[in-house]
């Protein structure tokens, strides 16, 4: 709702519709509702618009998107026209955020008061769509097409001080906005409207049209290829520098409506909304997100400095926690220390923190070789070499040293969390808690509980990734868990397309133009071949195998070894200069096709009978994704996760899939799930030596009766501990 007030001879509209002031149809209502009644009190000379609970607009309640529920009362434009055309001056006293729709609602007004730690933007692209309440026009109009064209496709937000330079707000307060609103209004209250309408100013730098335009393609290209919303957003905004206001709403509206009917902003709609679900655990006793609660964390202690543990420190201590570093010696220790110091360098650079931000951080921030240090930490994360024996080591003696109700969580990206808690006394409050690289950046943290881990266990790994500011998702703890078990699929289709007659940039290419930022053999190359082949040969300790350059089956399945013929050659990738693809030099990021790799392929192929074939790129898009969305089945046929969101979830923010497809299984369900399950049934039978064909049992019932989406599910009966 909105809330009518009057102090003196202002009216103030206070918009109060938690958690974040969603511009909802019984909102629109009450804010027009009260314009035209302000607007026709003779006692009243001016107008504040505000939010309730120190926030702004948050802007449309995307729950009613394709609601006829939404259309009760003023449509957006409509409200936005409505407070343009006051007579009255009305101000828009702006704290915390104006986003979206509430950005749309504040350009309307006719001056704009902000906190300044107010955030500005408009993340309507992040859902398929772009500004339909007159952003697009309204926006350039008021701050110059070169800005519009910026901020506009991209989402970007921007802080108060930036809103101020580019002239969308006209004063930066420190104090109560609403009290200087209010005391502004007083001001201005006789003044004319007429000039402070931003649908009746022109572009001023639009004689720079196709320049800025033609700039803006280029970044899209760049940061968002394949998506549609950027694109079409950019042509909104470049109407406003042609033709009237009403014709540039007319050209809004015309991208508006193919992009709400379009595949794609369903599908992104569908993400924004899995990421909400995911992170919403429950268990079969009953415990879930709402009924456990978390032990409170102040502190975290970190074993190893590596990349991945550096990156958690930085993470850690950029959420204002206190850090204890640990390293085997005083060497490992400062080099640790002064890889997080560089992290930060490079952020002071950028431009991200001041050097007293910096400061402010690593103040928090002590080290040690020493367990010992880490007896009354909150919580400990371990963040050491991938190596089951080395993870047990490091439990049984945090299990001795740290306090009894500290939550003890394992980095492992695939080991058994079971086989890690079974070194300590109280397996109940070990978790696993898998970050991706870099763990300062990446969103995803994918929780894994093992056999005895308890629901409070769980609800501090959950804590810890919200204060973290990552998406966190509960997986039952299998090889591999979720993330990295469905991308095994992926990874070895790439390898036997190589073997059977592709080129490695083929693969790569196919992959890039369905939407993935880097191809599967440049991601190879990044990380590092070593990396790929160490990971190999822990997983097959447990059967006591080896494996050569002339293996071509483990433990009855079909494998490739091409990888290991390109590191027993010294190409292990960017960081030698050459891997899959060639490099100028060691460390350099451009990828040149290599003779010598295409070379090593033949031969490979002529020493294992394997004959080279044209593969269309139909069947690489197949093989790469079908086998491993037939995994995703696998998963939830076997509860390690429970629903398709937290599949998806993983994917996209672990894994890079093209958001713009929903996620694997999302996209499954929207390509005709039995269209999916009769080409694994084909590829089945063509490689009955790969496992990943075996069509999963869930995957056939869903197909056989026709299950909804909404109703993929799986909930196993599973052992759960408490703490």
């Amino acid at each position: 709702m909105a809330k009518y007030s009057q102090r003196g001879s202002v009216a103030v509209i206070s918009v109060d519709n938690p958690p974040v002031n969603a511009l909802s149809s019984h909102v629109r209502k009450a804010i027009s509702d009260g314009i035209v009644r302000a607007g026709s009190d003779a006692g009243i000379s001016s107008i504040v618009l505000c939010g309730a609970g120190g926030k702004f607009l948050a802007g449309a309640d995307i729950r009613e998107f394709g609601n006829m529920a939404s259309f009760d009362g003023p449509n957006l434009v409509e409200l936005c026209n409505r407070i343009e055309a006051c007579e009255k001056p009305v101000i828009a006293a702006i704290e915390r955020y104006a986003l979206g729709g509430g950005l749309e609602v504040a350009l309307s007004s006719h001056y704009r008061i902000a906190h300044q730690n107010a955030i500005f933007g408009f993340p309507e692209v992040d859902l398929g769509i772009l500004p339909a309440a007159s952003g697009t026009q309204r926006f350039p109009r008021l701050v110059g097409l070169k800005a519009a064209l910026h901020y506009i496709p991209t989402g970007e937000r921007f802080p108060t001080t930036k809103a101020k330079e580019i002239g969308l707000v006209d004063k930066i307060v420190d104090k109560d906005v609403l009290e200087v609103a209010i005391k502004f209004a007083n001001d201005v209250k006789n003044d004319p409207v007429i000039s402070r309408r931003s649908s009746r100013l022109n572009v001023k730098d639009a004689s720079n049209a196709q320049k800025y335009y033609e700039a803006a393609v280029e970044r899209a290209a760049r940061k968002n290829s394949g998506l549609l919303a950027p694109t079409l957003a950019m042509k909104a905004v470049m109407a406003s520098t042609v033709g009237t206001f009403e014709q540039g709403l007319e050209a809004e509206a015309k991208y508006r409506n193919v992009l709400f009917s379009s595949g794609q902003a369903q599908a992104l709609q569908y993400a924004f909304f899995a990421e909400r679900a995911a992170s919403q655990w429950s268990l079969p006793d009953g415990s879930n997100f709402r009924t456990v609660k978390p032990k409170p964390i102040k502190s975290v202690g970190i074993i190893g400095g590596g990349t991945m543990g550096t990156g958690i420190a930085m993470n850690a201590l950029n959420a204002g926690l206190n850090v204890l570093l640990i390293e085997q010696d005083q060497q490992f220790l400062k080099k640790a220390v002064d890889q997080l110091k560089k992290l930060y360098q490079g952020s002071i650079l950028l431009g991200k923190l001041s050097k007293g931000d910096v400061e402010k951080r690593l103040s928090r921030l002590q080290s040690a070789v020493s367990y010992d240090s880490l007896k009354n930490v909150d919580l400990v994360i371990e963040a050491v070499y991938e190596n089951l024996k080395l993870k047990q080591d490091v439990f049984a003696k945090l299990d001795q040293i740290c306090k009894p109700d500290a939550v003890l969580c394992t980095n492992t990206s695939a080991l058994s969390v079971d086989k890690i808690a079974s070194a300590t006394r109280n397996p109940e409050r070990v978790v696993g808690t898998h970050f991706f690289v870099p763990a300062y950046y990446m969103k995803l943290l994918e929780n894994i509980r093992g056999l005895k881990t308890s629901p409070v266990a769980i609800a501090t790994a959950t804590s810890l990734g919200h204060l973290l500011g990552k998406v966190p998702v509960l997986v039952r703890n299998c090889d591999g868990f979720v993330g990295n078990r469905m991308m095994k699929p992926y990874h070895t289709e790439a390898l036997f397309l190589v073997e059977e007659g592709c080129k490695p940039e083929e693969v790569d290419q196919v992959a890039e133009d369905f939407g993935f930022p880097i191809g599967v053999f440049k991601v190879a190359d990044l990380s590092g071949l070593d990396i790929g082949l160490s990971r190999l040969k822990e997983s097959t300790k447990s059967f006591n195998v080896n494996f050569d350059e002339k293996t071509r089956y483990l433990t009855g399945a079909r494998v490739s070894m091409l990888p290991l013929v390109l590191f027993n050659r010294s190409r292990l990738g960017r960081k030698t200069g050459a891997g899959w693809y060639n490099y100028e030099h060691p460390g350099t990021k451009v990828p040149y096709p290599s003779d010598a790799v295409k070379d090593l392929i033949e031969e490979y192929r002529k020493q294992n009978g394997i004959p080279q074939r044209k593969i269309s790129t139909q069947e690489i898009i197949e093989r790469l994704l079908f086998g491993l969305i037939n995994e995703g089945f696998k998963i939830l046929e076997e509860g390690i996760a429970q629903k398709p969101e937290e599949i998806d979830t993983i994917i996209l923010l672990g894994y890079s899939w093209p958001r713009q497809t929903g996620g694997p299984m999302f996209y499954a369900n929207s390509l005709g799930l039995d269209k999916v399950y009769s080409r694994i049934l084909e590829y089945g039978k063509q490689n009955v030596l790969s496992p990943h064909w075996k069509p999963s049992s869930l995957l056939e019932k869903f197909v056989s009766e026709k299950t909804p989406f909404s109703q993929w599910r799986s909930q196993p009966p599973s052992t759960v501990s408490r703490l």
